[in-house]
């Protein structure tokens, strides 16, 4: 059993992408990212400061904006307005979730489509669906990633994700039908949910419940990526599948953490290399 390496997958990548910059700035093209978290959520706080540590390590300049949670959406809107201005800055981030008073959607439509380096706009979007060129959300580009680099095939598989979020739902199964993969959606209404997942050659799993899949949801010898992460009493963290019991069935999966999770920032650091063709 393959146990899957998003730390070192993840590295491999950044260390790629660090050479390219290296070039990009050897040609006399630097890459900024603008970076904006509204409040003080710790979760966010914690994944702003990891976006930052990535940026550093690649030679890509951040720019953040750390603005109070009374904030208004109008303030909000004109600050991305600027930055959809300005030459100097290639992506723009604006950290998720939003407090309640601001509509997260405005803010997203309001980034534009070449700066969207998280890939949620619907213009991204609707690129992917139909294969143009355009930003993928990160958590589903890095979990292809993770497939190929750890040599899992995925053309001709029988591919199921549970879970059907915007972020990482759909776009994972645009992406695997992308590599010819046979995908199935499944989601809180699917009725007799272990009859799906029993037949996925690749299982990714993103429902948000912790250890909510276990054995007899997996095949033998299946591939799974655990997508959920979520922190346990005693600090203690798991994903979306129980590890302990799945585990033994399967040929390769994603340890939580130190698997999926890694792969975000890496592509998002990837998404914003890649901007500097956009400008």
């Amino acid at each position: 059993m393959q146990i899957i390496d998003g730390k070192k997958i993840s590295q491999e990548i950044k260390d790629e992408l660090k050479e390219k910059v290296a070039s990009l700035k050897a040609q006399g093209k630097e890459i900024a990212l603008a970076v904006i978290q509204v409040g003080n959520d710790p979760a966010s706080t914690v994944y702003v400061g990891n976006k930052k540590k990535a940026c550093e390590y690649i030679g890509i300049n951040s720019i953040a904006y750390e603005l109070p949670e009374d904030t208004s959406e109008e303030k909000l809107l004109g600050i991305i307005a600027e930055l959809n201005a300005r030459e100097d800055v290639n992506g723009i981030l604006v950290q998720l979730p939003l407090p309640k008073h601001i509509d997260e959607d405005n803010v997203i439509k309001a980034i534009d489509p070449k700066k969207d380096v998280d890939g949620f706009h619907p213009q991204s979007v609707g690129a992917l669906s139909i294969g143009q060129k355009g930003y993928v959300s990160c958590t589903p580009a890095g979990v292809i990633q993770l497939l190929k680099r750890s040599n899992i095939e995925i053309e001709g598989k029988n591919c199921v994700v549970v879970g059907r979020s915007n972020i990482v739902g759909k776009p994972m199964a645009l992406l695997l039908l992308r590599e010819n993969g046979t995908v199935t959606i499944t989601h809180s209404r699917t009725r007799d949910l272990k009859a799906v997942t029993s037949q996925a050659d690749i299982l990714v799993v993103a429902i948000g419940k912790p250890r909510f899949i276990t054995a007899e949801y997996v095949k033998d010898g299946a591939v799974v990526i655990d997508v959920g992460i979520h922190r346990l009493e005693g600090k203690k963290l798991c994903g979306d599948v129980d590890y302990d019991s799945v585990a033994p069935k399967c040929s390769a999966i994603t340890p939580v953490p130190g698997g999926v999770g890694p792969m975000t920032i890496a592509m998002l650091m990837s998404n914003c290399v890649e901007s500097a063709d956009f400008s």
